[in-house]
């Protein structure tokens, strides 16, 4: 099942095994500051109730112990290849010595880790009988460490710090400490991240990317979430969450509806979740704050970091209990994008047996030879035009004979690939001539979207897509962004032979 063009390995190529090599060669190092909890898991089977209560009997036959909380966004980079050092107090207790030896075996450093006698570790222990979660045991969340001695972590850490090239600030309630606060204005870190129940307190460090849930957001206004329309009310008040957390861009995540970027001019991107009916993970939004961070360090391009994210969060939900997102993992689900890939013929049936099963059918075509925010804008405002966005790319001749010789920059395999891993996109194809009327009316998709720089009378396309009922939408103009000027950009600060 494969696509003109997809010879060179589409997805994975960009998106999926290369990924990995990428970030391990980058290794950026990344410093996690915050609240390190323990995270246990204590499985049994159920099968009779208690003589001496109305409860159920769990007979315990694994217990497993996990980083949880900060300690599990650290072990996350540390899967996905940062060089990671975590900053933090726990116990002088069983607990915090069990979750120092943890971290150290995860490959984080742990010489910011502060083990202190005055101080009970968090731990979190889970009894799970069958499939089911009965019962949850907590213990040293009632208070906070003391600030000195989170100042104190904080100062034997002055030189990871400095040198760290993203800093990941996970705070669970205990809010900024005055050491915290004075590191993070006087030696700013290239990139700052705050993932914090309230990022308010945050707001004097001026966070690049915070990445509230939904219902801290809405706290963070004051307001009660809505039951729908959370996105429309996020992007409604992005101006209004952005003073509030101080931050340049914020990232909301929506558990289901996947995650919103957000900056002064209002939603940016969107991501789509593949959600499951498990009660049993927890720690998605660790693992989608490190791998975000992570792929930011790394120099990726915000929109396509934020779709890494929400890929590794995918995973991580899919699994029971505390886990842990490897790059073989991301790179091994970020390949089955090659699935969406398909050719026409194929394509035909899919569509067939999506609109059979009631689906409406959305078409969009371009080169997307340099992926920028034009596009993703586009194709956002095409999938919600319908319940399925197929996105046909010109083959590489043809992108030739409509741009010039000196084009595409990638090949078709690629931008088929890199489409097809954006989470709005439920199918790619990849076509030969120079107008995609051919597959309009093999497809006949209910709705045919073109970008804004188009009308309708300007295509040959839409005589066909009306003669058999379909409809011709224009997409919003975004100004500024195209593939030309981005190539005109590189091409410009290339240095002189």
């Amino acid at each position: 099942m494969h696509a003109a063009g997809w010879e060179d390995g589409g997805p994975e190529r960009l998106l999926g095994p290369d990924l990995p090599l990428v970030l391990r060669d980058r290794a950026p190092r990344v410093t996690v500051v915050g609240d390190p909890i323990l995270d246990g898991w204590w499985r049994g089977r159920t099968e009779r109730m208690s003589r001496e209560a109305p409860a159920p009997v769990v007979e315990v036959f694994e217990r497993r112990h996990v980083p949880g909380g900060a300690a599990n966004t650290a072990v996350n980079l540390a899967a996905l290849g940062a060089q990671v050092s975590l900053v933090g107090v726990a116990g002088d207790d069983e607990a915090g010595h069990m979750l120092r030896s943890l971290l150290d075996a995860a490959g984080v450093d742990v010489t910011g880790l502060v083990l202190a006698p005055e101080v009970r570790t968090t731990t979190k222990v889970r009894i799970v009988g069958g499939e089911q979660i009965l019962l949850r045991l907590d213990e040293g969340t009632d208070t906070s460490p003391p600030e000195e001695i989170r100042d104190r972590a904080v100062l034997a850490s002055t030189a990871v710090l400095r040198r760290s090239e993203a800093v990941v600030v996970c705070d669970y309630g205990s809010g900024p400490s005055p050491a915290l606060v004075r590191a993070l204005q006087q030696d700013r870190p290239p990139l700052l991240v705050v993932d914090a129940h309230d990022p308010a307190p945050w707001a004097e460090v001026a966070p690049d990317l915070v990445t509230p849930n939904a219902g801290e957001t809405f706290r963070l206004l004051g307001r009660t979430p809505p039951a729908t329309a959370r996105v429309e009310a996020v992007h409604a008040a992005a101006a209004e969450i952005l003073a509030r957390t101080g931050a340049t861009q914020v990232v909301v995540t929506l558990d289901a509806e996947g995650a919103v970027l957000i900056d002064g001019t209002g939603v940016l991107h969107r991501t789509t979740a593949r959600p499951v009916l498990d009660k049993q993970a927890t720690g998605a939004g660790d693992t989608f704050v490190a791998a975000l961070t992570l792929a930011r360090a790394a120099g990726t391009e915000l929109p396509v970091a934020l779709e890494l994210a929400q890929a590794a969060a995918d995973v991580v939900v899919h699994r029971t209990g505390t886990s842990v997102c490897t790059a073989d993992d991301l790179a091994d689900h970020l390949g089955r994008t090659r699935e969406r890939v398909l050719t026409g013929a194929e394509l035909a049936l899919r569509v067939q047996a999506e609109r059979a099963a009631g689906r409406r059918v959305v078409l969009t075509n371009g080169c997307f030879d340099v992926l920028h925010r034009g596009h993703t804008t586009s194709l956002a405002q095409a999938a919600r035009l319908g319940d399925l966005l197929v996105v046909a790319v010109n083959s590489d001749e043809s992108v030739r004979r409509l741009k010039g010789p000196q084009r595409p920059i990638n090949t078709a395999g690629d931008r088929a690939g890199v489409l097809a891993a954006l989470s709005v996109v439920d199918y790619v194809t990849v076509f030969e001539t120079d107008t995609p009327i051919p597959l309009l009316e093999l497809l006949q998709p209910d709705v045919y979207a073109k970008g804004g720089d188009y009308t309708p009378e300007m295509m040959a396309e839409t005589a066909v897509v009306r003669s058999y009922g379909g409809e011709v939408r224009i997409l919003d103009f975004v100004p500024a962004h195209s593939t030309t000027d981005v190539v005109s950009r590189i091409r410009s600060m290339a240095p002189e032979a």
